[in-house]
């Protein structure tokens, strides 16, 4: 549940704020006109797969432009790859303490490696990296009757977790917009 409510403080609170604040938006009418990515985001759990639709909707919608949009969105989504990864081996670790495991600090981090690790060999294919999660469940002794667990509760952060991610590229589209256009426009007139 912590990691819910974090995503949604993120989406709804550090989002709408830079949207507000820093770049001048309205960021009930930026979210509704990206409503579109986002319910694609939360459906696929992929940045890559959800690329296409966030650069149309960032140029036809919200009228960024797209040198902008093209750079800011496909490193955006390069960098959210990972973040799959890391909520598999979060998950692996809270279903050990679900079974009473007592971990050693060395099992932890070693689930957290090799959940990168598969994340970065994967990256951009929806659930990609979940074969090689379990094999390492596995390893530090939770039990097979708990992958499907791991599973639901895994495909639930990695949908949330996506559709954040998704929609701070936007967001930092839009921040970045704004100051690019009025330096372009102030050279233009030198």
């Amino acid at each position: 549940m912590p990691v819910e409510a974090g995503l949604l403080l993120q989406q709804f609170g550090v989002y709408s704020a830079m949207l507000a604040l820093v770049a001048r938006r309205s960021p009930v009418e930026f979210f509704q006109k990206c409503r579109g990515v986002y319910l694609y985001a939360f459906s696929t759990a992929s940045s890559n797969a959800t690329l296409p639709l966030s650069l149309e909707v960032a140029e036809t919608k919200l009228r960024l432009p797209p040198d902008i949009s093209r750079f800011v969105l496909t490193v955006g989504a390069t960098a959210n790859q990972n973040g799959t990864a890391l909520f598999e081996g979060i998950t692996v670790l809270f279903l050990a303490q679900v079974y009473g495991l007592d971990l050693t600090a060395g099992q932890q981090v070693r689930v957290m490696l090799m959940s990168i690790l598969a994340g970065i060999g994967t990256a951009g294919v929806p659930g990609g990296s979940f074969p090689m999660v379990l094999i390492v469940a596995q390893s530090v002794g939770v039990p097979a009757d708990g992958m499907g667990l791991i599973l639901g509760v895994d495909r639930f952060l990695d949908m949330c977790r996506t559709t954040v991610n998704v929609s701070g590229d936007l967001v930092i589209a839009a921040l970045v917009a704004g100051p690019a256009v009025k330096y372009s426009k102030s050279i233009a007139l030198e």
